[in-house]
């Protein structure tokens, strides 16, 4: 073998090698991007969907056919006859979640809770020290949907007198849709006020919508 023929054989096995390592790298890439991107995305939707049908649409519910709401985000409720949701940061905006992302040391922060507690003591004709945190406080992500047992026992005076209802109806139904800690042992008990309020009109029809 010459030396021409040589170079030329290096050259191709050069060129044979790095069009090989391209095949390689393109085959990797479209396996990586069908298996990972495609079938793992499917395959987890799809089980989403089988194991937990109502989470994997949303938590959504349903009155009379139609959808009135998740489970898992919050709604302003303004009537005196339902019971209020914590304060929401993006103004209960689904797609704008956001906290209010000011430290308990931030003045302005202090001031509206200050402001925020006594509105609530007012609307609710309790003393202000009876108010709880998670009703003059915006939760991180917006749109929590639940407030805790007492921020809702602090409300049933005001709903069960704009309903004509006793109290202890209202406080039937409170304790009843009390959730205990999850699997009880993470977090705290929580009352998801959608929920609680759709029980009110089912126990009492009102004439007009929220």
């Amino acid at each position: 073998m010459n030396r021409s023929t040589a170079i030329e054989h290096s050259v191709i096995d050069r060129h044979s090698s790095f069009g090989g390592t391209l095949r390689a790298a393109f085959g990797l890439s479209l396996i990586s991007l069908l298996l990972f991107g495609l079938a793992y995305s499917l395959v987890g939707a799809g089980l989403g969907r089988l194991l937990f049908p109502s989470a994997a649409q949303g938590s959504l519910i349903e009155r009379n056919g139609q959808v009135v709401g998740s489970a898992l985000a919050a709604q302003p409720f303004a009537d005196s006859r339902y019971f209020i949701s914590r304060p929401s940061a993006a103004n209960y905006d689904l797609m704008a979640l956001a906290g209010s992302n000011q430290a308990r040391t931030n003045p302005d922060m202090r001031q509206r809770v200050e402001e925020a507690r006594v509105a609530v003591a007012q609307r609710e004709g309790v003393a202000v020290e009876e108010v709880s945190s998670d009703l003059v406080t915006q939760s991180g992500g917006a749109i929590d949907p639940h407030i805790s047992p007492q921020a809702a026992r602090i409300q049933i005076a005001r709903v069960a007198a704009a309903r004509g209802l006793d109290a202890a109806q209202v406080q039937a139904l409170v304790t009843a849709h009390t959730e205990g800690k999850q699997w009880g042992v993470f977090g705290q008990p929580r009352v998801n006020v959608l929920e609680l309020n759709l029980a009110l009109d089912a126990l009492v029809p009102l004439p007009t919508q929220r």
